[in-house]
């Protein structure tokens, strides 16, 4: 390689605060779901004083929501997906194409869990509703949720 080309990356390098401020920038973006490719953000359900985290695919556009988690096979057991409804709706989710039994957990507008449709069978096209106008629906694997102990009034960061 040239030294001038070397030294223009060195320069590129310098300016940008080295090798360091790269890995910090790295770390700072969102991370990616392999599969889906949406973006992974830390999910937090407090139950009797109790925090469980999860990592879950965020998934904001009409596509992404009519999606979901169709197709998929496997999820890990503290991961998920979360449907943030923006405005908050009553809100009503189905198993269509979907072939893992999952945990629907319908948020209200305070961040509490209004219900949760537990164990919703894979391929099912009955519609499961919230009790109430949802600000976020959180799918989790079927029966993680009474596994934990998580359970309506329960609070929901994400």
């Amino acid at each position: 390689m040239p030294i001038a080309a070397v030294f223009l990356l060195s320069l590129a390098a310098c300016s940008q605060g080295g090798p360091e401020a790269a890995a910090s920038a790295a770390t700072q973006q969102t991370a990616v779901h392999p599969v889906s490719g949406l973006p992974v953000v830390p999910l937090t359900v407090t139950s009797d004083g109790k925090a469980h985290t999860f990592q879950v695919e965020v998934a904001r556009t009409e596509a992404e929501q009519a999606k979901g988690l169709m197709f998929r096979t496997e999820m890990g057991s503290d991961e998920g997906m979360i449907f943030p409804e923006d405005p908050p709706r009553r809100a009503a989710f189905w198993m269509r194409n979907t072939v893992i039994p999952l945990d629907i957990i319908f948020i209200g507008t305070d961040h509490r869990i209004l219900n949760i449709a537990a164990n919703a069978v894979p391929y099912d096209e009955t519609p499961l509703p919230s009790t109430g106008v949802a600000a976020g629906v959180l799918e989790l694997n079927g029966g993680r949720a009474a596994e934990l102990g998580i359970k309506p009034g329960d609070k929901v960061e994400w």
